[in-house]
């Protein structure tokens, strides 16, 4: 009779996967996937976006396996990376809005039968989008001083690191860094909700 891998302990599941234990991985994958979509769902108002982050937040994990303390527990890891990389599609969609800001999209208006027209953005989807800009755009002052303004140039002027370095007269590394600690410190803000 063989092994039920949902009563092995994380440690046991992690080690397991690291010798490449496809079981291991789904079991670990089924334990925490729940977990970790109630975690992200918060920061978008479509599910295919949270479903985007889930997936892309296990394949970090498990692609930094290794690296990984099976001494610790899967869950606090898991939710940085998830946190981490929610924020990230946040401003990846926050940039592609921008872009579209103000624009109607031309094609075909399925309202009027066989028409041509302009599609109309619903509502109550710009209604959600907003408030979680500004929510983030609160949180964004909210940052110590360091990182609010290094923060800024990246999010709200959208200029590149080397731009960023070359305007504010920092090294490109402390551009990096701060932009890093500055996305940390943004999705445990909404992660844990807070009014700024």
């Amino acid at each position: 009779m063989g092994i039920d891998y949902r009563l092995l302990s994380d440690r046991d599941l992690v080690l397991k996967a690291r010798g490449g234990d496809q079981l291991a991985y789904r079991v670990i994958y089924e334990k925490y996937v729940k977990a970790v979509r109630s975690r992200v769902k918060g920061f978008f108002q479509w599910q295919a976006d949270v479903d985007d982050v889930v997936s892309e937040s296990f394949e970090k994990f498990f692609g930094k396996l290794d690296s990984y303390d099976p001494e610790r527990d899967i869950l606090p890891w898991l939710f940085t990376i998830a946190s981490r990389t929610a924020l990230d599609r946040l401003e990846i969609n926050q940039r592609e809005d921008s872009k579209k800001e103000g624009y109607k999209v031309a094609g075909p208006d399925v309202s009027h039968e066989g028409g041509e027209g302009l599609t109309e953005v619903n509502p109550e989807d710009e209604v959600i989008s907003d408030e979680v800009h500004e929510r983030l755009m609160g949180f964004l002052d909210e940052l110590p001083p360091r990182y609010k303004e290094v923060m800024e140039k990246y999010m709200i002027d959208e200029l590149e690191y080397a731009d960023i370095a070359k305007e504010l007269g920092l090294e490109l590394n402390t551009v990096r860094t701060r932009i890093r600690r500055g996305k940390a410190l943004l999705a445990e803000m909404m992660l844990r909700g807070e009014e700024p």
